[in-house]
């Protein structure tokens, strides 16, 4: 795969409105910003918006490369949740397994599968996040199509077990996520106010996005225990926000802000900046539109050029991995919009890109999904890199 590829990240600039849209791996009008959840507001008193936005440009730093690989040969990653203690926790798709990365040699060790896990179509084994208190209660959450829905569960990592035996049995804290063989979302992470996100995909049954009674379509914002989190936008409901195709990229900035990237249908794949109870559009609007109803995103691509999944925040920008568009895309933030045109690297290097994820400081982990059903796979994929930002 690498060897079919140059290794030296290309850049490409492109426009705001990038002519590139869908991907069944996969819009609104109204600027708004958003507070991660409504106690955090993002202006501060006396201050016009533009003004904080002038306050908030970020650093000058918007360039990556790729340090190294850290590890090769796996089976359909998805989730990746880097752990306190050192190592990456990475799931499978289709074999529904977690495997934890040495992050310094590439050794790979199991955990253990995940009873229940129904791999069809874009379903399986999909996101996991380390719980607010992995400290002290080493438990591990991850989101997963069954034979009849999509839930998430939470299980014990105990390392002291022999490996292939290390995760507990699964507690469902959610069930009755619809699920499809395209669009189930699958992206969980936890908040800065502790609260757990997932991104629901509508499956391919359009009027569950407008549907604020139903589940698919949404971004669903819960406690660690799976009931509605305190201060969601429709009482007691765990639906954050609505309107959505198909959410697989959830991040915060230094601010507190909640985005999510999403995949459109044929023309416009997106970046949202997330405002609880807001309206992203689907089916209704793709991409930006001019009616005040529905949420605008503040980025859009054509699908050819992203169907993005994984984001992370990183240096005053976005990261967002794109599928079908083989690129990571870097979107430089000023508040609550885009301070400058998106660009592009890693331009059909390591094929279609899965999850991003922050190491810290000016470090991202980028995990590859050429096995996946939909890439071309070719000797060590997939892999992890290793990227700096510089």
């Amino acid at each position: 795969m690498v060897q079919r590829r140059a290794v030296t990240a290309v850049l490409a600039a492109a426009a705001l409105l990038v002519t590139a849209g869908c991907s069944s791996d996969g819009g609104g009008k109204s600027d708004g910003g958003g507070s991660l959840f409504p106690s955090a507001g993002s202006t501060k008193p006396g201050s016009s918006p533009s003004e904080q936005a002038a306050e908030e440009t970020p650093p000058a730093k918007g360039s990556v490369k790729v340090v190294r690989t850290v590890t090769e040969d796996l089976k359909t990653p998805w989730g990746l949740a880097p752990l306190p203690e050192g190592g990456l926790l990475v799931s499978s798709r289709d074999e529904g397994t977690i495997t934890r990365v040495d992050e310094k040699t590439g050794k790979k060790t199991e955990l253990g599968q995940v009873p229940g896990v129904a791999p069809a179509g874009e379903g399986g084994l999909l996101g996991i996040a380390l719980s607010p208190d992995y400290a002290s209660d080493h438990m591990i959450y991850a989101y997963f199509t069954t034979a009849s829905d999509n839930r998430i569960v939470r299980m014990l990592y105990d390392e002291r077990k022999p490996a292939g035996e290390q995760l507990g049995a699964p507690d469902t804290i959610f069930k009755g996520i619809p699920k499809g063989m395209i669009h189930n979302g699958g992206r969980i992470a936890f908040g800065p106010d502790k609260m757990l996100y997932a991104g629901a995909g509508e499956t391919g049954d359009r009027g569950l996005a407008q549907d604020k009674k139903a589940l698919g379509g949404k971004i669903l914002r819960m406690t660690p225990d799976g009931e509605p989190a305190p201060g969601n936008p429709f009482g007691d409901s765990v639906v954050y926000s609505y309107g959505h195709r198909n959410v697989q990229g959830l991040a915060w900035d230094d601010k507190q802000r909640l985005w999510a990237s999403e995949f459109g249908q044929d023309t416009w794949d997106e970046l949202n900046q997330i405002k609880p109870g807001d309206n992203y559009g689907w089916p209704v609007v793709e991409g930006k539109g001019d009616n005040p109803t529905y949420h605008n995103p503040i980025a859009q691509w054509h699908t050819d050029d992203a169907s993005p999944s994984g984001i992370a925040y990183a240096e005053g920008s976005i990261w967002m991995a794109g599928l079908k568009g083989e690129r990571l895309w870097r979107i430089p933030l000023n508040g609550t919009k885009a301070s400058a045109a998106p660009e592009a690297f890693l331009t059909g290097t390591y094929g279609r890109l899965r999850t991003v994820v922050s190491a810290g400081g000016d470090k991202l982990w980028l995990t590859t999904s050429e096995t996946d059903g939909r890439g071309s796979p070719g000797k060590g994929d997939d892999r992890i890199l290793e990227l700096e930002v510089t």
